[in-house]
């Protein structure tokens, strides 16, 4: 990507179109393309989610987003899957205190509640 690139746009096709600092018009840099396995459980895990075409996965059909069934792009999507794993248990934890803290609560009430009923 040239330096004086100001933004950058990837269409549902895979094209990916630069706007440069000093012209209003995108211009096109490039296109994506998708590969496809006839068996993609027979594909090679080399890890870093890297896979090496086996003899089992078949050949590569690779083609353009869109074409012959490959899904398309979506720019600036995140995949749902994906989970920040410190962040969830954080975020636990954060609720199993604050249940804890309300129970405290609770407790504390009933027993004052109880105190004063005994008073009288």
């Amino acid at each position: 990507i040239p330096i004086d690139v100001r933004a950058i746009t990837i269409n549902g096709d895979g094209e990916v179109y630069a706007y440069f600092n000093d012209e209003v018009e995108a211009k096109l840099l490039g296109q994506f393309t998708l590969a496809q396995f006839t068996n993609e459980q027979g594909l090679e895990a080399i890890g870093s989610n890297t896979f090496l075409e086996t003899e089992a996965s078949g050949p590569a059909l690779i083609d353009v987003p869109g074409a012959n069934g490959l899904g398309t792009l979506r720019q600036g999507y995140k995949e749902q899957s994906s989970v920040d794993a410190v962040k969830e248990i954080t975020e636990l934890i954060e609720a199993q205190r604050g249940y804890e803290l309300n129970s405290k609560v609770i407790t504390a009430a009933d027993q004052m509640l109880a105190a004063t009923t005994q008073v009288r």
